[in-house]
């Protein structure tokens, strides 16, 4: 059996589903015309326009709300990862780099903060004995004290009226 479409939203109506409507007073170019719905029929004979009628295939075929194989298309594409070189490093030391095993990076990331901390170690006591040639002690010159102040209440603003 074939699906006929509503006259008015242009949905399709399956066998068995549907109304048929005659018009006796007009003479029509169809002898019968079909409906998906007493909404649908109702809203015939109220001369609507389905184009307005947001639920219509019409409305949604002028305003473009239909997915079309275009869009599916479109969607169906699968964005690729692409490496590119970073500031400071090329890709074919990106590329070495993750292929090394892990346990080989570990030990590389070791040995070069092993290398800061003795480079930092030897900047300090640089510093220390820079300071101890100068004649301070290796602390540094001491901060003068700042008497305490008297325990009582604090002075400020006053809170309250004139």
């Amino acid at each position: 059996m074939r699906k006929d479409n509503c006259l008015f939203s242009g949905l399709p109506i399956h066998p068995g589903h549907g109304k048929s409507y005659v018009p006796t007073l007009v003479q029509s170019t169809r002898p019968v015309l079909k409906f998906s719905s007493p909404k649908a029929r109702e809203l015939y004979l109220r001369k609507r326009n389905p184009r307005v009628i947001r639920w219509t295939v019409t409305y949604r075929r002028i305003n473009k709300k239909m997915v079309t194989a275009d869009m599916i298309r479109k969607r169906a594409k699968k964005v690729r990862k692409v490496q590119r070189p970073i500031v400071g490093a090329d890709l074919e030391s990106i590329r070495q780099k993750k292929a090394q095993k892990e346990t080989i990076r570990i030990a590389s990331r070791e040995a070069a903060l092993k290398e800061l901390q003795e480079r930092k170690a030897k900047r300090q006591e640089a510093a220390k004995k820079a300071n101890q040639a100068k004649g301070g002690s290796a602390k540094g010159a001491a901060a003068p004290k700042i008497p305490n102040m008297p325990k009582g209440k604090m002075q400020g603003p006053k809170k309250g009226g004139r």
